[in-house]
């Protein structure tokens, strides 16, 4: 088959579960002998070139910043739009399938209008599916009242929906999307043996993008109160974003200094060893599609702490008092409490997040989603279904 994936950002130059997700979603359909395609916006350097392996990276907008205070700039989703417009108008005919991440939406419009004259599958991807009261807290009245009307214009077009939790599995069917829903539940592609538990330290970890939804600085002052009962416990917050500064401000005034670190960005290697190492994963996001990371650290047998929040699907992920404990919400009083659950919990926590991974890795693995995506591809893809 000829495959085109559509995503504004490419890992490993922008970070984030979506990101792996086409990634990886690419270049397997590269070693299974498709013809893949990536269109994307250039994030690196123009001396630089991308390389995913057996997959042509096309590039159709210029490095430009993504965020502005945490939020998703207007202007470049708009420039992707355009130039994915532009290419696939000339090239679309090239393509039997066309799959595409719903956010940024513009390009996903593009990709709608494109199919009209070529009569390519449109296949999508819905990290997530957002309210009409979330749309205003996120841009305001106005802006919100935009957003919600262009989300609501993309579940019009015709296509086959993907979707990665129940939440937005439920929203996409409440939304009316036009096309068949999908749910895949895995996109961990790591290996799938169930860890051996192993000793850590009292160590509490957070990896991510350090913006609003993330909730990140919630950390600083719940490990400050969690420390009354667990004196030697640390913490270490890696990424960066807006509000890493703040983060850093509240490491000071609580007097933590050289107990919780915020050292950025760092290498996957770096990652997992700090994962494996640690007490626990926590993730005090209020917004998730999915919550790869909390997958992740499974597979090293160690547990997370997630926010119960209507926006997050990460709390599907864990079983609570099996593979993880979920925090009545991010205020430091419910996080600290959260820790102290599984300090007390200790080893016995490990054990079950382990036997957790290993009995749930097939269901949760990239594989098993892919198959998915592959037989969707063939239906769409079949001229007599078209």
């Amino acid at each position: 088959m000829r495959i085109c994936i559509v995503y504004d950002c490419l890992f490993p130059h922008t970070l984030g579960g979506a990101e792996r997700w086409c990634r990886n979603l690419a270049e397997r359909f590269a070693r299974d002998g498709h013809e893949v395609t990536y269109v994307t916006l250039r994030q690196w350097e123009r001396s630089e070139r991308p390389v995913v392996p057996g997959v042509k990276v096309v590039v159709v907008g210029p490095r430009m910043s993504l965020y502005a205070d945490g939020r998703r700039r207007i202007f470049p989703p708009l420039v992707f739009g355009m130039g994915v417009l532009m290419h696939l108008g000339v090239h679309g005919r090239r393509y039997d399938v066309v799959h595409t991440a719903s956010f940024p939406y513009f390009s996903l419009l593009a990709a709608g209008a494109a199919r009209s004259i070529h009569g390519f599958r449109l296949v999508v991807d819905w990290h997530e599916v957002w309210t009409r009261a979330y749309w205003q807290e996120y841009l305001g009245r106005f802006g919100g009242r935009i957003g919600w009307a262009v989300q609501r214009r993309c579940l019009r077009l015709r296509q086959e929906a993907f979707c990665f939790s129940r939440l937005h599995e439920r929203r996409l069917y409440e939304q009316k999307v036009n096309g068949p829903v999908k749910r895949l539940e895995g996109e961990y592609a790591g290996a799938l043996e169930p860890p051996v538990p192993h000793s850590y330290e009292p160590v509490v970890v957070f990896a991510g993008r350090h913006i609003p939804e993330k909730q990140v600085p919630a950390l600083v002052p719940a490990v400050a109160r969690a420390r009354e009962q667990i004196p030697d416990l640390r913490c270490e917050i890696y990424g960066d974003g807006p509000e890493r500064s703040k983060v850093l401000r509240l490491i000071d005034a609580e007097g933590l200094q050289g107990i919780v670190e915020a050292p950025g960005f760092v290498d996957s290697e770096r990652l997992d060893e700090a994962l494996g190492r640690s007490m626990c994963l926590a993730l005090p996001s209020r917004r998730e599609g999915y919550g790869l990371i909390v997958i992740e650290a499974a597979a090293q047998g160690t547990p997370s702490i997630v926010v119960r929040h209507p926006d997050n699907a990460a709390v599907e992920l864990i079983d609570e008092g099996s593979n993880g404990v979920i925090a009545h919400s991010a205020s430091p009083e419910d996080l600290a409490a959260a820790i102290v659950r599984v300090h007390r919990a200790g080893a016995a926590l490990r054990q079950s997040t382990s036997e957790w991974f290993g009995r749930n890795a097939n269901r949760l693995s990239m594989n098993r989603s892919v198959e998915i995506v592959a037989s969707t591809y063939s239906v769409v893809a079949d001229p007599a279904r078209r």
